[in-house]
């Protein structure tokens, strides 16, 4: 099998901390992604090769098992795992689940929706993508027998979906709706006191851009300093220059809403099962498989834990921004808090993969 990266063969005891470490919060994800998969689908195999069938004994296992914690836990993921070291530049950021004020109306103070998504919009694979159409596009737009690319971020902020009533809520703050879209999720609170939560449904199809590597092009920061705090600061300093900026992302996300039943339980995620803060990542999915562990050894990211962070992770999410063997971006919570420690992690970490062992031959 032709790996999108090379990878090496190590043992648990190379993996920093991983005595100390407790993987229980994994296991309780891994329990919950056989639900799903059991349930109702399987998880699309990535490119390295795992396939849910590989998983399924594990999953069994998981489900009798019941609530294991510290050494209990990490002596399950020894016994049905073996662990590779992923041999690629690794990096890890963090994401969040917002929390903002809205209305459930337009008001001359709530203004910036939270669309659902348009009838219009159609995913696209090989048997109905264009032939004009990049390869990259996962989604397009149905006019009749033809399918075409979906109008872009501006073209929507400028009135492509008004009047067809897919506004969930709206809110204060075009920046505030702009970065729910980067993470992709949120809870919204309305006047009435009632709480909402809204996760990623779907997207127009057009490729992420950053912008704060598009702010560092123009100047405005140097290597390190484009946090989702700073660049929210310098757009509260230059309002004029915010349409611009956020114009050169062009992808555009839609919503699906729910209910808060518990408030403790993290969003939805793309795995459809709900995450755990500090546990739980999302990866590149063209490349690897949801319901897979990671451990994640980032020396000099401290800020999370108080301490060098070396902890096992599931994959349960993904984001367009994640791209690549070894790019992760970890759940950090919910709230303003964790949106502070989430905007800023940006370190170098080294990744390794857990695979079952009825696979693990495959990568030796």
């Amino acid at each position: 099998m032709d790996m999108p990266t090379a990878l090496t063969s190590v043992e648990y005891c190379d993996l920093p901390g991983w005595e100390d470490g407790d993987p229980g919060p994994v296991l309780d994800g891994l329990r919950r992604c056989a639900c799903y998969t059991s349930a109702v689908k399987p998880y699309r195999t990535g490119a390295f090769g795992l396939a849910v069938e590989d998983f399924r004994s594990i999953f069994d296992d998981a489900q009798s098992a019941g609530a294991l914690s510290g050494l209990a836990a990490r002596r399950f993921f020894e016994d049905r795992f073996e662990v590779f070291r992923i041999d690629a530049p690794g990096h890890v950021t963090g994401y969040y689940e917002p929390e903002i004020e809205v209305s459930p109306h337009r008001t001359d103070r709530f203004r910036y929706p939270f669309y659902r998504r348009p009838d219009d919009l159609v995913d696209l694979d090989a048997t109905n993508r264009p032939r004009d159409m990049d390869a990259a596009f996962p989604f397009g737009r149905r006019m009749g027998d033809l399918i075409v690319e979906y109008p872009d971020r501006r073209q929507i902020d400028e009135g492509f979906l008004d009047n067809r009533g897919l506004e969930i809520a709206w809110a204060e703050s075009r920046v505030d709706v702009f970065f729910i879209h980067v993470q992709g999720s949120a809870r919204l609170k309305f006047p009435d006191g009632s709480v909402k939560r809204i996760t990623y449904a779907a997207k127009t199809g057009h490729p992420y851009t950053s912008i704060g590597k598009e702010l560092l092009a123009l100047g405005v920061f140097r290597p390190g300093e484009a946090t989702m705090t700073a660049i929210r600061d310098w757009f509260d300093r230059h309002p004029d220059r915010i349409e611009d900026i956020l114009w050169r992302n062009r992808s555009c996300i839609f919503f699906r809403e729910a209910l808060v039943y518990d408030p403790s339980a993290g969003p939805i995620a793309a795995a459809k099962t709900p995450l755990t803060a500090m546990h739980s990542l999302a990866v590149d999915r063209r490349l690897h498989t949801f319901a897979t562990p990671f451990f994640i050894s980032a020396p000099e990211l401290t800020h999370l834990t108080g301490a060098p962070f070396r902890r096992l992770m599931l994959a349960q999410d993904t984001g367009s921004a994640i791209v690549g063997p070894a790019r992760g971006d970890i759940f950090v919570g919910s709230g303003e808090k964790a949106g502070e420690l989430a905007g800023s992690v940006n370190h170098q970490a080294v990744f390794y993969m857990l695979a079952p062992k009825v696979a693990a031959g495959r990568y030796r």
